[in-house]
């Protein structure tokens, strides 16, 4: 089934084009896309044509997190856009080691990884002209240094001021940029980074100049999603309910309805005690019984048998207001689903949870799991068209992380049936604050920066992180709460944002092996490879003569492999190479090949104090004697003891250690 360029992409395509032909000007693209509508194939788009023609050399790609790094790999390996684009470029997800690109056409990092080693960035940006891909941009907030509207608000640096501060010089020295965001807005009302401002229509407001000179703007608003079936619409069901809590002086407080017109002092107080008590199980029920009741229903009319693994069924996310909390709702959700099934139904990804990014890939990508636990972390960039139902169990109300974590739900599911048999079904307490927020995703762009107004009190928290805080005072402690009643509503499609966006495009079908995980399965097999030489060679399953086994064999091993290879570790071996490697290790033993050990201190030394090394013959000597270091002294330089190499392969090595 073809899958031809959708609006949106065939106007960046155009964008693009005329930069490559030099019929503009224009460096900076802003790719305003409504969150879950998809992004990922726009870097695609603009890497393989600046790169064929010459206007780059390298793309980079920079995500919020590191569970996206794997997402933006799969947009560059998918087989049907590599052919509909005439494009082979691979692109790999690096970390802060040198040659972050190994001769692919760039490399994926995080805000983190930029953060953390910028020199290294910057080096790279300096050696390569550059493509860069700045992927939701509104996490960046603008520096004082470069905008005087933040030199006013200008606080304490937080961590992403330190990302903006750290990303500027790559944005500065790219030969292009590409930014992307699903929302030009940030919760603490500041403006983005790099973005150009204009007056906003009200006092203390600034809002996004989508016509600024050198700038390419790509929008899409919701409503045109809605209007060309590229998203799903959303129904939210408002559970109601009463909270009573005691507060940091002992007195009990409520009951007090969670619903108002308005919030007050006790909206807060009585939203936190209701994620934490029984209201909240009642609203995880509802959003259980929701999706049990969508897989039933599609496993019906497809024939499928109770419980038999199939895509397109429909998945649960469930979003926690902290981790904890997080744990607990996972207990009271596998209590509902039988025991020999429970732990591979529902599955939790915290920043602490072991595992955490595979489980995500699979949530993605399997069957099962169908319910996911989570506080944050899978609620921006989670490319799941599976999931049908999210139970928004968390405090913070802002608009740009809300609407994030709602999108999760209105991709379109290729594998579900007919666009007019979905929809997009999001669970969440009535609280008046969450209604403000409908509002203003129904009336607004989403495109101003906004002062905050000064709060009343002796606080010198910013407005922001208030508005982020679970409860106003620390002290209280939940007691109780009820849910009452349920009402659904039907999200309006919004305002337009004065720009297009494509059908949702169909599932992607075999993705070839992206090079991060090339790499990694690479590492491991020849680790395995010389691990197998080893213990065979050690068992005399080889025949060797007498001395080559012993001690140390596998490490021995390693270190030849390494001079073979040219001294180059593993770890900083580009995919050719380590494909090479393994080549060469199917066709030849290391045991032939350890006298280019002979030279080197540290093994030399090993060997003599075994009684087994022996001086080389048949070799021409070196200009300089080599000495062999006393037994008191620890050897480094040739031997390079330290080798990375030999710890990676230990690490990758999860059996008994070979000697």
């Amino acid at each position: 089934m073809t899958r031809p360029l959708r609006s949106h992409q065939q106007r960046l395509a155009g964008v693009i084009e005329a930069i490559a032909t030099g019929e503009t000007e224009a460096r900076d693209i802003l790719a305003a896309v409504t969150p879950g509508g998809g992004k990922s194939l726009l870097p695609v788009i603009a890497a393989s044509r600046l790169i064929a023609a010459g206007v780059v050399d390298r793309v980079c790609w920079v995500v919020p997190r590191d569970s996206l790094r794997l997402q933006a790999e799969e947009a560059f390996a998918d087989p049907y856009w590599r052919e509909a684009l005439r494009h082979s470029l691979s692109v790999r997800a690096a970390d802060n080691t040198p040659d972050p690109s190994r001769g692919l056409a760039g490399y994926i990092t995080t805000y983190q990884g930029v953060a953390a080693a910028p020199d290294l960035h910057l080096a790279e940006f300096r050696r390569h002209r550059t493509l860069l891909v700045v992927d939701e941009v509104h996490h960046l907030p603008a520096l004082a240094d470069i905008d005087p509207t933040a030199a006013a608000q200008e606080t304490e640096e937080d961590q992403a001021s330190a990302w903006s501060r750290a990303i500027l010089p790559l944005l500065e020295c790219a030969r292009v940029r590409l930014l992307l965001s699903g929302t030009l807005e940030r919760a603490d009302g500041k403006g983005i980074l790099w973005l150009p401002y204009r007056k906003g229509p009200k006092a203390r407001t600034r809002e996004v100049a989508l016509d600024a000179e050198g700038w390419a703007v790509v929008g899409y608003s919701r409503a045109q999603a809605l209007a060309e079936r590229a998203v799903l619409p959303v129904t939210f069901g408002a559970l109601d309910g009463e909270a009573s809590w005691r507060d940091e002086d002992g007195n009990e407080l409520g009951p007090h309805r969670i619903s108002g017109l308005h919030p007050d002092e006790t909206t807060r107080p009585a939203l936190f005690t209701a994620l934490r008590t029984g209201f909240a199980e009642a609203l995880l029920r509802e959003a259980f019984v929701a999706i049990r009741h969508l897989r039933a229903r599609r496993r019906q009319v497809r024939g499928l048998a109770t419980g038999a693994p199939a895509r397109g069924l429909g998945k649960l996310l469930v979003v926690a207001p902290d981790q904890a909390t997080a744990r607990h709702y996972l207990a009271v959700v596998r209590q509902w689903i039988p025991a020999a099934q429970a732990k591979t139904v529902a599955q939790l990804a915290t920043s602490d949870t072991p595992r955490a990014h595979e489980l995500l890939a699979a949530f993605r990508l399997m069957a099962e799991p169908s319910v996911l636990v989570t506080v944050a972390m899978a609620y921006e960039g989670l490319d799941a068209p599976e999931v049908a139902v999210v139970a928004a169990l968390t405090h913070i109300r802002s608009r740009p992380w809300l609407e994030q974590m709602v999108a999760r739900a209105t991709r379109v599911d290729p594998n579900a049936g007919a666009y007019e048999a979905q929809q997009a079904l999001v669970f969440h307490p009535d609280d008046p604050l969450f209604g403000l927020f409908r509002r203003r995703m129904e009336t607004e762009q989403g495109t101003m920066a906004r002062r905050p107004k000064p709060r009343r009190g002796p606080s010198t928290l910013p407005a922001w992180l208030l508005d982020q805080l679970p409860v106003p005072n620390e002290g209280i402690v939940p007691l109780s709460s009820n849910a009452l009643a349920m009402r659904y509503d039907r999200l309006a499609p919004g305002p337009e944002l004065a720009m297009r966006r494509p059908e949702q495009e169909e599932t992607q079908g075999d993705l070839l092996e992206v090079p991060s995980v090339a790499e990694r399965r690479l590492r491991i097999r020849l680790g395995e490879m010389v691990a197998a030489q080893a213990v065979e060679d050690e068992a005399g399953a080889a025949g060797l003569r007498g001395g080559i086994a012993g001690p140390g064999l596998y490490h021995r091993y390693n270190a030849a492999l390494k001079r073979v290879t040219g001294d180059k570790a593993r770890a900083a071996m580009t995919l050719a190479e380590l494909e090479a490697a393994v080549g060469w290790l199917e066709r030849n033993r290391l045991a032939d090949h350890l006298h280019l050990l002979d030279h080197d201190p540290r093994y030399a030394w090993s060997a003599r104090k075994r009684g087994e090394w022996k001086p080389p013959t048949g070799r021409a000597m070196r200009s300089q004697p080599e000495t062999v270091p006393p037994d008191d002294v620890q050897c480094t330089d040739v031997g390079r003891h330290a080798d990375v190499e030999n710890d990676a392969a230990s690490k990758l090595h999860t059996g008994p250690r070979y000697p």
